[in-house]
């Protein structure tokens, strides 16, 4: 009884679970944003491409992966559920709309590239192309803007801070995009794409800046300058300098090597704005919103058991099917 007690009772080990699950919520957003975010990437990238070969090439790279990226927002939804419920319950209700439109983005990028593969007439292609191409822009579009608002405790369907903030994600993805395609295409297809990634690097940095801007100026309690959230900028800056240089001299591993740093710094900052908040509307910190100890207990027991099995199926994944796309390899 005395054990059972203590772990009813008692944090596990002593470590610190509340924010430990805040920092793994978050952790697992930035997973999605990451893992996903090459695919939405590669799908903005697709409207580039006029050449059929060059459109299956495209399909073909993240046909293997981008349905069990997707399954990161599954855990994320869940994961908020699980140890916030009431920020789960708070947030998806007062983003109603915005929870719908990134459900239908995300049904669209999927349908697409199916119903793409199923007829070979161009005006087939070319509607299922775009949608394929909507979908992958605006998944990503609603996704920053429903992280701003909850960052920022709007309520409101659309706000200019969040429009900011969702086109940076936006751009953020292509950056992404071209440093996966430098890993799986090759020859002039892969220096075409390459061209893309300066100009959405230049762009995710000049949007950063101007929310950045904005949160020093009209909501200075976030703590924009704070050690903290100023490291994570430095860091961006750096990952920044890398990503660039590493294309100019065509390295393209190191290249997609730095987009992991870009992600999670962006994700990491939003983290760092918003603690000890979890939900700044309803007035809820992390110690408010947080479930009760055994439960928690148990989650994390589970997590430690359930993410390194996780980490070891995409560890095979991506292994299986490292490697440039080779021409003749369909999405299919």
């Amino acid at each position: 009884m005395t054990e059972y007690g203590s772990f009813a009772t008692d944090p596990l080990f002593g470590l610190p679970l509340q924010e430990l699950w805040f920092g793994l919520v978050f952790f697992i957003l930035a997973m999605f944003l990451f893992l996903d975010g090459f695919d939405f990437g590669v799908g903005a990238l697709f409207a580039t491409r006029d050449d059929d070969e060059e459109r299956e090439v495209l399909l073909a790279a993240i046909g293997p992966f981008w349905d069990g990226n997707e399954v990161w927002l599954v855990v994320f939804g869940g994961a908020l559920f699980a140890a916030f419920p009431a920020v789960y319950a708070n947030l998806f209700s007062r983003h109603y709309l915005l929870m719908f439109a990134i459900l239908g983005a995300l049904i669209v990028r999927g349908l697409a590239p199916e119903m793409y593969e199923q007829r070979h007439d161009e005006t087939w292609q070319r509607w299922w192309g775009r949608a394929f191409v909507v979908g992958s822009v605006s998944a990503p579009f609603f996704l920053g803007l429903f992280t701003a608002h909850w960052l920022l405790g709007v309520e409101t369907l659309v706000s200019i801070p969040g429009v900011v903030v969702a086109l940076a994600v936006v751009a953020l993805t292509v950056v992404a995009g071209v440093g996966f395609l430098g890993l799986k295409t090759r020859g002039e297809l892969r220096r075409d794409i390459a061209a893309y990634g300066l100009p959405a690097l230049a762009a995710y940095l000049a949007l950063v800046v101007v929310a950045l801007g904005y949160l020093v100026v009209m909501r200075p309690d976030l703590g924009v300058l704070a050690p903290i959230p100023l490291a994570l900028v430095v860091l961006t800056l750096v990952a920044s300098g890398g990503y660039l240089v590493a294309l100019r001299r065509e390295r393209y591993t190191l290249a997609f090597g730095t987009v992991p740093v870009l992600v999670f710094a962006f994700v990491a900052l939003v983290a760092a704005l918003l603690f000890p908040m979890v939900d700044p509307v309803a007035g809820l910190t992390v110690s408010d919103a947080i479930i009760s100890t055994l439960p928690l207990n148990i989650m994390t027991v589970t997590a430690a058991l359930l993410l390194p099995l996780v980490f070891a199926y995409f560890g095979i994944l991506y292994s299986t099917f490292s490697g440039p796309t080779e021409p003749g390899e369909s999405y299919a």
